[in-house]
């Protein structure tokens, strides 16, 4: 496997299939990991992070669940290359800043991913589509024991739990998530009482891409907010009781929209595909909300020739890095807003 299988195909997790897939795009679980007795990234010299990337590769190397995937050095790549694995939710945007001592480990499905000397010496992630929180949980659960079984002494306080970086990672090291697309709870306005509820349930929303970014094209992303002082299953069965009650409420605003106001909400739908498949000229902002418009079209049986994991892999190679990648050269923002338009009209136009 290498960097360049990943532009042949999409992950596992953006399959478009599982559990309420309609609205659930994917679960995430993600474990934060450090080392026993040894500096967390950001105050450890250059050898010891050199040191524990050495030993946490040689671990994840031999892991069952990752054998067959990809170990590969931040420093190594370039900017698209070092993007490109943003933008396939495989890394952070903090982890690709300063690529020193760092390294990503890739499945070869894609479905798990590792970043070894974020802000944690491991960060361990799974993926799958749908809604399959408990489906993710059992996967990092098994390699996190394994890890710790044979390989790895992993920093832990009777008292704390598992010892983090940052505080609110402390204690299970747990962040539990799932990508949501609300389109008709934010057209009936009800998306910011849902939002106010989960958070005081102990939740919080971000946008597509985590912490620190909006929310756009009506998708949001609701984790976990606390790791400490509960069970890994309760925070997991907490998520996906709420998460349930958001799909309902999602659900019933499309039943209501569709018995309502259906033909309002068919033309919003066949104008934003109309736009999609004739515009040359086109930014990922514009392009981000039109396919939110497409993929409800999709979800209710209003369009039927194109599919949801079709939807999934416009999503993501309209991109700029996954653009340039394709294009095989760095690319001004105009000549993205271009090649965006262009890869948008082949795909729409020959499905």
């Amino acid at each position: 496997m290498t960097l360049d299988d990943l532009m042949n195909r999409l992950g596992e997790w953006l399959k478009g299939e599982g559990p309420n897939s309609d609205i659930v795009m994917s679960s995430r679980v993600r474990l934060a990991r450090n080392l026993n007795k040894v500096p967390f990234s950001h105050w450890a010299t250059k050898k010891q992070r050199e040191q524990t990337l050495a030993s946490i590769k040689e671990a994840l190397a031999d892991n069952e669940f990752l054998k067959d995937g990809l170990l590969i050095s931040m420093k190594e790549l370039d900017e698209i290359d070092r993007n490109l694995l943003v933008e396939r939710h495989l890394v952070s945007r903090e982890f690709i800043q300063k690529p020193d001592s760092k390294m990503a480990a890739i499945s070869a499905n894609e479905a798990i991913s590792g970043m070894i000397n974020e802000e944690d010496h491991l960060r361990l992630q799974v993926m799958k589509s749908g809604f399959n929180v408990t489906g993710a949980f059992d996967i990092a659960t098994k390699i996190d024991q394994s890890l710790a079984g044979r390989l790895l002494d992993f920093a832990f306080s009777s008292e704390w739990g598992y010892l983090t970086a940052c505080p609110t990672n402390a204690g299970t090291g747990l962040r539990a998530s799932v990508m949501l697309h609300l389109p008709t709870l934010v057209l009936t306005k009800q998306i910011n009482k849902v939002l106010q509820a989960i958070t005081r349930l102990g939740l919080t929303a971000r946008g597509f891409y985590g912490e620190g970014t909006e929310a756009s094209g009506d998708f949001f992303q609701i984790s976990n907010q606390v790791t400490l002082g509960q069970r890994e299953e309760d925070i997991t069965d907490n998520i996906e009781r709420i998460i349930k009650q958001v799909v309902e409420y999602e659900q019933n605003a499309r039943q209501m929209l569709m018995a309502q106001e259906r033909q309002r909400i068919a033309d919003r739908i066949w104008r934003a595909y109309g736009i999609l498949k004739n515009a040359y000229i086109i930014s990922s902002g514009e392009t981000i909300e039109l396919l939110s418009s497409v993929r409800l079209g999709v979800d209710l049986e209003i369009i039927k020739d194109i599919n949801r994991h079709q939807l999934n892999e416009l999503f993501i190679f309209i991109q700029p890095a996954h653009l340039q990648k394709l294009e095989g050269k760095k690319l001004s923002p105009q000549e993205r807003d271009v090649k965006r338009a262009q890869l948008i009209r082949s795909k729409l136009l020959s499905s």
